[in-house]
């Protein structure tokens, strides 16, 4: 029996066990399989470990997604990490090739995934606030929001999570270094029956640009003479 014989249950069952490559090869095979690759049932998880996997066609972007993980563990996460006013030129160059790649996917999911249940950020460190705020606003069951080492994210989106996170259980900010635990509380207060968990972000020193340091310091030696 050739493999296109088999009923529709069965190829996607066959499907499922093979990655987003493996499938996107498999799909260039025939029409038939070309159809299957492009069943919305096959797609309700997708993990991705790098923004480069975000911009290759191997998967398929629909209302049936409803897990998401993009977790970047890289060296060059580290370069992300740096505040924009401390950067190299060379370094400049490396985060622009990849910038904007998964806010902009984020925008994709935003358009196309209503139906998005948990969603996983981690070494993302060029994602803002906004993404965010765009996300719960267009996700409304999304039930699970993981964040590690997302250091552009701040005390911002922990209020849309209080304005638009009505059906959140898990809120996880591990990291985040512009984090404040003021935040934290006050997403605690508004949101009792949100689980918040925040390992080491509300202890990191918060992002500040050389004028706003110093007159935070002078600020600080003031209140000391005082």
């Amino acid at each position: 029996m050739h493999i296109t014989q088999l009923n529709w249950e069965c190829l996607l069952h066959l499907f499922s066990f093979l990655d987003k490559t493996s499938r996107k090869n498999l799909a260039q095979t025939c029409h038939k399989l070309l159809k299957v690759f492009q069943d919305p049932l096959l797609w309700p998880v997708l993990n991705f470990q790098s923004p480069v996997e975000l911009k290759k066609k191997n998967f398929l972007l629909g209302s049936s997604l409803r897990y998401l993980s993009i977790c970047w563990h890289s060296s060059r996460v580290k370069v992300c990490n740096i505040e924009d006013w401390m950067k190299s030129t060379f370094q400049k160059d490396i985060c622009r090739k990849h910038e904007n790649a998964v806010s902009d996917f984020l925008i994709q999911v935003c358009n196309r995934c209503p139906n998005l249940l948990s969603l996983t950020l981690s070494g993302c460190g060029h994602v803002t606030d906004d993404y965010l705020l765009l996300l719960l606003k267009s996700c409304p069951n999304l039930k699970t929001l993981k964040l590690e080492n997302c250091v552009q994210i701040t005390d911002q989106t922990l209020e849309a999570v209080a304005l638009w996170g009505s059906s959140l259980h898990t809120l996880q900010v591990d990291f985040c270094r512009n984090i404040t635990q003021a935040g934290l509380e006050t997403v605690q207060q508004k949101c009792p029956s949100v689980m918040v968990k925040a390992e080491r972000s509300a202890a990191m020193i918060p992002d500040h640009k050389p004028g706003e340091k110093s007159m935070l310091e002078k600020a600080g030696r003031r209140s000391v003479l005082r």
